[in-house]
């Protein structure tokens, strides 16, 4: 499958079948935490990035199996509403195949445009991203589009749950140093109440993201952040659901990993490549194995090595 993937063990949506509608790397930010790489076309200009007419085939393929699936899940290796054709495939879902829940993972900034808005109304749930809103921590944490304004941003998420009638998750994604402040957690706090989302998610790094400098944020530290967002809906979601009690993990790729890293230590595109995985996929085992403390990562001149954690 060239479009899809998975399904994939997902902490959010249970047994999840990606769609991925646009080419590595595209989208409009460049987060520093960002675990699928840096953005290396950095633009809000919507367009036709994968052939919408191809992925339409691969769903009608795969879903007319009838599979389980929990969601049909747009997401992967950049931006999925700068894609034109987003509405299109979310139609063909629901026209053909209602019985399958769509949901959107997204960062959120592009809710602005009414056309956006109008293309996912379909979708059962939204699952948008809003770090920051200090115009200076945006810029330093997100690395934003030229183009985008964080006010604008906000603007469009309150205009989106007004206008759309299913769930909106509100993944805030917290970075040391940056985000967690007093301050910048109060504007957070102050833009959540206008956005009025069904539930908060709080998360913080997995494995390492674009930036080597950017480190996980203590299950102290969110949980205090949490009791501070009360008393909106909110909930940790870093680290906090073995991905093994889920049905769609699959432990043949887990041992792949292990076996494959064994022999020589491997970047996340090296694994991607010998496993024949999307690297969305992956990085749900690669999580898992680090969270159990079953591998480790290394720096080095062609990026983050892992490798089987030695054992002192």
């Amino acid at each position: 499958m060239e479009y899809l993937f998975g399904p994939v063990p997902s902490r959010r949506l249970g047994i999840s079948l990606g769609v991925d509608i646009v080419p590595h790397k595209v989208c409009s930010l460049n987060c520093v935490y960002c675990e699928v790489g840096r953005t290396t076309n950095l633009t809000i200009k919507r367009e036709e990035y994968v052939p919408i007419d191809a992925v339409i085939k691969e769903l009608e393929g795969y879903l007319s199996q009838k599979p389980e699936l929990d969601f049909v899940t747009f997401s992967g290796q950049g931006e999925p509403t700068l894609n034109s054709g987003l509405g299109r495939v979310i139609d063909f879902i629901k026209d053909n195949y209602p019985s399958y829940k769509v949901a959107i993972i997204t960062n959120g900034t592009l809710f602005w445009d009414k056309v956006v808005r109008d293309e996912v109304k379909k979708a059962d749930v939204l699952l948008p991203s809003l770090d920051a809103v200090s115009e200076m921590i945006f810029l330093k944490l997100n690395r934003p589009s030229n183009e985008l304004q964080i006010d604008l941003i906000i603007e469009g998420l309150s205009k989106l749950r007004h206008e759309f009638k299913g769930k909106i998750y509100l993944e805030v994604f917290l970075v040391p140093g940056l985000n967690g402040t007093e301050s910048e957690l109060i504007l957070l706090k102050k833009a959540i109440k206008k956005i009025n989302p069904d539930l908060i998610q709080l998360n913080t790094l997995d494995r390492p993201g674009t930036e080597s400098w950017v480190k996980s944020l203590s299950l102290k530290r969110l949980k205090e952040t949490l009791a501070f967002f009360k008393p909106f809906p909110c909930e940790i979601i870093s680290n906090r659901q073995t991905r093994k009690q889920i049905q769609s993990f699959n432990q043949n790729i887990s041992d792949g990993i292990l076996e494959t890293i064994k022999r020589r230590p491997a970047t996340d595109a090296d694994l991607c490549k010998i496993l024949n995985l999307h690297l969305n996929e992956l990085n749900k085992y690669l999580s898992d194995l680090l969270d159990n403390g079953k591998i480790e990562t290394e720096e080095m001149d062609r990026g983050v090595f892992f490798k089987v954690k030695s054992r002192n």
